[in-house]
């Protein structure tokens, strides 16, 4: 067999990021029984802490056993039943994503489509619901991972509730990064991932889901279209019952346990003040290197900035170099922005002031291998004067 030995990089893309150290090691624990008491201290006070990072003092609020992706499957196949109408806003990738699964899940899906790079307008989600009015779920993404766009939810949960449907929130890359308002706008069921701003491996997706969305679940007409991301089985697993439903995955959820107290040892707010400081630094040395920004100011999301790349300057070749000279990745373009944009991630842990130097520095040096026009240590100059002056 061929030997194992991944190189350590720096993961600067829009996930995963790299794993905190300390949830490295808790990974290598003792692996314990699923029901072992010892076991189920450790998920009482992960569920605690998922509170905590949620922003909420909702009773369901669990990690489900698989990815951010199972997170949106978990959200939708429980918040609709099938012939439901659900509204989706589609302003990226994973907003076409979310449409997807809820087809799948036998919902008549209404689209609310905005330009890629922008916000979803309430507005024309408004003019949605009226046309709609028996739709069940209004489904947004809160950070849209293919864009760099951070959506406002205000107006739409208002819209929402106002209407008697519930909201569905895609938190993957902005829970620990950045507020998620789930108690203050009473956001219905929102999913993220671990991957991102938490800085532990992929695996494992955070769900919380409030009174309203539990008694809909609990009361369905029809039984949830997935056994295993059925929540009212998975509930009475993680709540008192500890019913036997899967295994869960034991380790991942130590390391879970970890990165959700090294959320709390920082705090929430100083956590989104971290990321945004860290990004206005990268966007001051981006901009004095000549790049443009995707995203308007009031509307950038703190962990993930997406950049267009510069004219006469070959993408792969750019990312290619940064990863086999410098050992950082960033990511690609998807969608209608494949090959003209860059996505740079600053995601918990890798959101710092020297990964930020170290990042423009190598990319400053590859620009100007590249012919690219502008004064030499201007961007990194520039991302040094916003730290001195914060």
């Amino acid at each position: 067999m061929r030997e194992r030995n991944p190189k350590a990089k720096l993961l600067l893309g829009p996930g995963p990021s790299n794993s905190d150290p300390r949830v490295l090691r808790a990974l290598s624990e003792p692996t314990l029984g699923h029901l072992d008491p010892d076991f189920v201290a450790i998920m009482d006070e992960t569920t605690e802490l998922l509170r905590y990072v949620f922003n909420t003092k909702n009773r369901l609020t669990i990690p489900i056993s698989g990815t951010g992706s199972a997170g949106m499957e978990t959200a939708l196949v429980n918040s609709v039943e099938p012939g439901d109408k659900a509204i989706i806003c589609v302003a990226g990738v994973f907003g076409e994503r979310m449409v997807d699964v809820a087809e799948r899940a036998g919902a008549t899906v209404v689209r609310v489509d905005a330009p890629w790079g922008e916000p979803v307008d309430p507005a024309q989600v408004e003019k949605a619901v009226k046309a709609n009015s028996d739709a069940k779920i209004i489904g947004i993404v809160h950070a849209e991972t293919s864009t760099g766009v951070l959506q406002p939810l205000e107006e739409i949960a208002r819209i929402a509730h106002e209407h008697g449907m519930r909201i569905v929130v895609d938190a993957v890359t902005s829970l620990g990064g950045v507020e998620v308002p789930v108690d203050r706008l009473n956001l219905d069921f929102v999913y993220s991932g671990t991957q991102k701003c938490l800085s532990c491996p992929p695996g494992l997706a955070p769900v919380t889901v409030n009174d309203s969305m539990a008694e809909f679940i609990k009361n369905r007409k029809t039984r949830c279209r997935s056994w295993y991301l059925d929540l009212s089985m998975i509930e009475r697993y993680w709540g008192s019952e500890r019913f036997y439903h899967h295994t869960a995955p034991v380790n991942m959820i130590y390391a879970l346990n970890e990165a959700l107290r090294i959320v709390k040892e920082e705090g929430n707010e100083a956590r989104w003040a971290r990321h945004r400081k860290n990004q206005k630094a990268l966007i001051a040395g981006l901009e004095a290197m000549g790049l443009k920004l995707v995203v308007k100011p009031e509307y950038r999301l703190p962990s993930l900035t997406t950049v267009f790349i510069p004219e006469g300057v070959e993408d792969l070749k750019v990312r290619r170099r940064l990863l086999d000279e410098f050992n950082i990745e960033i990511g690609a373009g998807l969608g209608v922005f494949k090959g003209k944009i860059w996505r740079i991630g600053l995601m918990g842990t890798n959101s710092t002031k020297a990964n930020v130097l170290w990042f423009l520095a190598a990319l400053e040096d590859i620009l100007a291998g590249e012919g690219a026009k502008f004064q030499k240590g201007a961007g990194l100059e520039a991302a040094s004067r916003v730290y001195r002056e914060e």
